[in-house]
């Protein structure tokens, strides 16, 4: 039998601004439902994604920036930068891991999940943008 992982849940303070900010960094809308001014319901997805993020009013979910460590996987960590820049989502550039710590830029050798991107939403949850699969024979040892 699967278990998969397919909704996230995240308190948000402010539904209209959330919904912006994630249809601004490209999620795909999938559910904006409010059938009464207790209850809305907001779902979204990360383009290629199996798991969506929910967020609304009258919800069961963590506090307005509680969720931390949520990981976006891509391909190209360039590409993904460039893109976060290009909707205006503030992060601090391409980090890699060199001996346990993290130096600016990718890592030169793309190994999967090196480099990350970092980047919070409006209310404060973070998120990590992580590379992988860049290469075929890129070794997959996540760094120690």
């Amino acid at each position: 039998m699967d278990w998969k992982l397919e909704n996230i849940v995240l308190g948000v303070a402010d539904v209209d601004r959330a919904k912006e900010f994630y249809e601004r960094l490209g999620f795909h809308l999938d559910v904006d439902h409010q059938p009464s001014d207790a209850f809305r319901v907001v779902q979204l997805t990360p383009p290629g994604s199996g798991c969506s993020i929910s967020f609304g009013i009258g919800m069961n979910g963590a506090e307005p920036g509680a969720t931390k460590g949520l990981h976006l996987v891509v391909d190209d960590i360039e590409a993904a930068h460039a893109h976060l820049e290009d909707r205006g989502v503030a992060n601090p550039g391409i980090q890699h891991f060199e001996d346990g710590e993290l130096l600016p830029g990718a890592d030169p050798e793309h190994r999967d999940f090196w480099s990350y991107i970092f980047f919070d939403d409006p209310d404060g949850n973070s998120w990590a943008v992580q590379e992988a699969h860049h290469r075929a024979n890129a070794p997959t040892t996540a760094p120690a």
